[in-house]
């Protein structure tokens, strides 16, 4: 539900229900919500939410892995190509 309320918190200019959305979502990032969650933050210009994603996302070798082979990625790469590259360059900062 909080998704939904996210989007139309940002749709309609309400910040501080957006702001309570994006911290229930930052609360339940997980492997299978993780890139649907990045795609809802990078539409919905949410950064906290999508740095937090993010920093799911490239937290270990097999989270990067798991969350690559769910469907969510799948749509994340169809309708937010641009999010994938603060992946790609968050894991190359960490390797540094």
């Amino acid at each position: 539900m909080a998704q939904h309320l996210l989007a139309a918190a940002d749709r309609y200019g309400l910040d501080r229900l957006k702001i309570i959305c994006e911290g229930k979502l930052v609360g339940g990032i997980t492997v299978d919500t993780a890139a649907t969650t990045l795609a809802l933050a990078e539409q919905h210009n949410c950064p906290h939410l999508k740095e937090k994603c993010v920093e799911f996302i490239i937290s270990s070798p097999e989270i990067l892995v798991a969350v690559v082979a769910t469907e969510g990625y799948k749509h994340l790469e169809a309708s937010c190509p641009s999010a994938l590259t603060s992946i790609v360059l968050s894991t190359r900062g960490r390797r540094n």
